[in-house]
């Protein structure tokens, strides 16, 4: 009936049916080889043709081994199989079942080892184990090998794992805190075994039900006593904390109400909320521009002098700003601060530089501009090198400050002063274009006005010496100043700090040097050897701005048309491909003997001419 198979194909025939085991439900991957199905094997599935199993899918489907072996049951926990011998009558289809018997293998008890050994490495076993992962069975890295007295071998996965042995990573960690019954206290899963402890504080036994108790306490009520005075201890500090937080927040709010009040902030709104443009963006918080500068780190400072300090800073919508935070706290400062937002809130000019907003929280105010990368115009010019700024870009600044005051002087609703025209609030972006700042002193002048009383307000070098004489303010401070822009522009020379050897300042000196015809004793070597004849035209225009007399100083508008046609002359100029034609519209400064030879009648006539002109 039935041939015994030698031991030795016993374990080789578990690797093969554990894959195809169609007697059980279906098996997880682990305990099968990849790409197997779960039920009638398949190719590569099976070790060598003996081990083939087969299919029978007539009615019942059954699963054989060798065409004539039927397989009811395997068990890899105990290694056992069930076979049914299989005995089919000639000229009939159905088949006679014979003697159902079991074969069980030897049970042993399991090694503890629990190494996983490399490549070319041995494991626990005798002769008759396979000593090597490399074969063809025993691969799990979890599973011990285990000779049999009468041949072959069988395989089991390590106490704390389940799974198939003869598979590689067949023998998986049991979750030992999953299975109820193991463990009822705090349970802690480890590769092959876990964890199981009575919770902190309690004693006994956790394998069992209810079996972690707390000790008996005989201080239990001293312990009660203290846990009620600590915490009670504890919630007070709690609520004097809150208590402090909390009055410290409200003491904060208050202090940057009063800074609000008393920065005109009532009136700031009013002021922005007349234009829907600037009022939702004009108010910044102080919490915004402490995060935009982090809390005015040092390392943000762009420079500032003896009023105050200018931080780079970043604002939430990405925008990259300067913000201005004045060092002294005085009334004076906070009306320079509220004037100039009143102002700059009003003024929309490419080379007026744009107001962001304010912060009016803090007990010293802020202001917010857009940011300009390139410093001062005095940075520019008064640097070290023999070199500065290039004439032709000299010429095109002056130019767009001439343009810039010719529209607050004359093309704003109200007449803009400025007041503090000097190179240091002249500032310059990535391509030289300037922009006018710092309108902390500027004021506004009715139209019906010819000028305004105020406090002398200024810097020295370019204040107006009619201006610092009466207090009478008028547009021609302005052209003043700007007439020592241009001077500072033709010589490189520091107004506020020139002397000249007979203890002159830079204005006299030069007006006196124009007057003797010695103007090339000042001026910027640079500006000799680059500029034209245009350079005694602008040379002129400054002698007309500083005059003592302010009635006699041109207007910003005729400076900045003045100006616009010597720039326009020279650009065409210099796109001139003829020597002839451009010693016809200018004499080059560097020509000695010409400036030499200028009487003061020719000077004074061309001064006439450009008067009438502009």
């Amino acid at each position: 009936m039935f041939e015994a198979m030698p031991c030795w194909w016993w374990p080789l025939l578990l690797l093969v049916v554990v894959a195809a085991d169609a007697a059980q439900p279906q098996l997880p991957m682990g305990f099968r080889r990849p790409n197997c199905s779960t039920s009638c094997g398949g190719p590569g599935c099976h070790l060598g043709e003996s081990f083939r199993l087969t299919c029978d899918t007539t009615s019942p489907s059954v699963l054989l081994l060798r065409d004539s072996l039927q397989i009811m049951s395997i068990s890899l926990d105990d290694s056992t199989m069930r076979l049914v011998e299989v005995m089919v009558l000639r000229n009939t289809s159905a088949p006679i079942l014979g003697l159902s018997f079991g074969y069980l293998l030897q049970e042993w008890s399991l090694s503890s080892a629990s190494a996983v050994p490399g490549p070319n490495e041995t494991r626990p076993g005798n002769a008759t184990c396979p000593y090597d992962l490399g074969t063809t069975a025993c691969h799990s890295r979890h599973g011990t090998c285990k000779g049999l007295d009468i041949g072959g071998y069988i395989c089991r996965c390590d106490q704390g794992y389940q799974g198939n042995p003869y598979l590689t990573d067949g023998c998986q960690d049991i979750d030992e805190c999953s299975v109820p019954g193991k463990c009822f206290s705090n349970c802690t899963n480890l590769p092959g075994g876990y964890w199981c402890l009575c919770p902190e504080g309690t004693i006994g036994d956790p394998y069992t039900r209810d079996g972690c108790v707390k000790p008996h306490d005989p201080n239990k009520g001293l312990t009660i006593g203290l846990g009620v005075g600590s915490g009670a201890v504890l919630l007070f500090l709690v609520l004097s904390i809150t208590f402090m937080i909390h009055r410290i927040m409200t003491r904060k709010k208050r202090m940057r109400q009063r800074f609000f009040k008393q920065n005109h902030g009532q009136l700031l709104q009013q002021l922005v909320c007349q234009r829907a443009d600037i009022s939702e963006r004009m108010i910044l918080t102080l919490d915004e521009l402490e995060k935009a500068t982090n809390n005015f780190d040092k390392a943000r400072e762009l420079g500032g002098g003896g009023h105050g300090t200018v931080y780079k800073g970043i604002l939430s919508n990405l925008h990259v700003v300067a913000i201005k935070k004045s060092k002294i706290i005085i009334q004076r400062e906070i009306d320079e601060f509220i004037n100039e937002v009143v102002i700059l809130s009003q003024i929309n000019h490419r080379n007026v530089v744009k107001l962001h907003g304010c912060c009016i929280e803090a007990e010293v105010p802020l202001l917010v501009y857009e940011f300009i990368s390139n410093g001062t115009l005095y940075n520019h010019l008064h640097v070290e090198a023999l070199l500065s700024l290039p004439w032709k870009d000299r010429v095109r600044i002056a130019v767009e400050t001439a343009r810039a005051l010719a529209y607050l002087h004359s093309l704003v609703s109200m007449p803009i002063i400025h007041r503090d025209i000097k190179s240091p609030n002249i500032l310059l972006d990535d391509n030289l274009t300037m922009k006018l700042s710092d309108f902390g002193a500027s004021r506004y002048i009715p139209v019906d006005q010819t000028g305004l009383d105020t406090v002398v307000q200024g810097t020295f070098g370019y204040l107006d010496p009619t201006y610092h004489s009466t207090g009478h303010l008028t547009d021609k401070s302005d052209v003043y100043s700007f007439g020592v822009i241009l001077i500072e522009l033709l010589t490189r020379k520091k107004p506020v700090y020139y002397r000249s050897p007979e203890g002159h300042g830079l204005v006299n000196h030069f007006a006196s040097l124009l007057s003797e015809d010695n103007l090339v004793g000042i001026l910027d070597p640079q500006v000799v050897k680059e500029a034209g004849g245009e350079v005694i035209d602008i040379a002129l225009l400054a002698a007309m701005c500083v005059k003592s007399v302010s009635k006699e100083r041109p207007t910003m508008r005729q400076l900045e048309m003045t100006l616009e046609g010597i720039h326009a002359a020279k650009e065409y100029a210099s796109s001139d491909v003829t020597e002839e034609s451009e010693e016809e519209n200018y004499v080059r400064v560097n020509d000695m003997s010409i400036i030499g030879g200028t009487n003061k009648d020719t000077l004074q006539a061309d001064i006439d001419y450009i008067t009438r002109v502009s």
